[in-house]
């Protein structure tokens, strides 16, 4: 069973170098997937799976997709990009560092966490315009920090959300965090009493409650892969984007509560 990389991506694959693995564990092709922080059980569950298929060893490392997107233009030896959005992927294409199209893999949709307790009395999302609630981010680089400024326009543009409601919540941000995981991590401690985190997160969680955004104005995270160039094994690289973004891969996912990559 696959597990991730528990120390820092670039050390981790420099010691792998080091033992002479060569790209290759036990006589397989070995892969390293870089993938956004919200995919953590899903993409660990979707390698054991790819592996009892095809003959191929993958490691899987976790961070924002733009940490994992700097990594990889500072010449990082992933194979495969996993991404929350479809823009850093995208860069990586057009600075010729990745094969594209981007693929499109899943989807997601946001939600609001508070703590079970909810010692902040958040029961709408017009809540956290009030003075003191603790809210926590991800950084401004992050794909779901873009993806909640969009769904605050839309929040802020219903009936009933006062004026300057968008400037009101970002003002209550008492910190940014690495990643989306980060900041749920925040909110299950109590250190917050509200963050923005995707569905999926949230559905994984036992520590936290959730306050839902009218469907108006949520917003819809696209995910999306692609094979790193540079990679020495490309052809498989490519293969498992392919798998990923077809209907075995989409399973694995859907276990998870990620939505297929189009429609439904």
């Amino acid at each position: 069973m696959r597990r991730p990389l528990a120390i820092p991506v670039l050390l981790a694959l420099a010691l792998l170098a080091a033992a002479g693995c060569g790209g290759r564990l036990g006589g397989e092709v070995q892969l390293t997937i870089y993938g956004a922080a919200s995919l953590s059980g899903a993409l660990m569950e979707a390698a054991n799976a790819y592996e009892t298929e095809v003959t191929v060893s993958l490691a899987v490392a976790f961070d924002s997709s733009s940490a994992l997107r700097t990594q990889i233009e500072q010449g990082a030896p992933a194979d495969i990009f996993a991404s929350a959005d479809m823009t850093n992927p995208q860069a990586l294409v057009d600075g010729g560092l990745a094969v594209g199209p981007v693929t499109p893999f899943a989807r997601n949709r946001l939600t609001i966490v508070v703590p079970r307790d909810n010692p902040a009395g958040i029961g709408d999302p017009r809540d956290l315009a009030r003075p003191g609630v603790r809210i926590v981010g991800a950084g401004a680089a992050v794909p779901i920090s873009l993806y909640v400024d969009a769904c605050l326009e839309k929040l802020a543009a219903l009936p009933g959300f006062p004026a300057g409601y968008a400037a009101a919540v970002a003002a209550n941000v008492v910190s940014r965090e690495d990643n989306v995981r980060a900041a749920l991590t925040k909110v299950e401690l109590g250190e917050a009493d509200a963050a923005f985190v995707y569905a999926t997160d949230a559905a994984g969680s036992d520590a936290v409650g959730e306050v839902p955004i009218p469907a108006a104005a949520n917003v819809e995270a696209i995910y999306g892969a692609v094979a790193i160039g540079a990679s020495t094994h490309l052809k498989e690289a490519e293969a498992f984007v392919d798998w990923l973004a077809g209907p075995r891969g989409a399973a694995v996912l859907a276990r998870f509560g990620f939505l297929g990559p189009a429609g439904g």
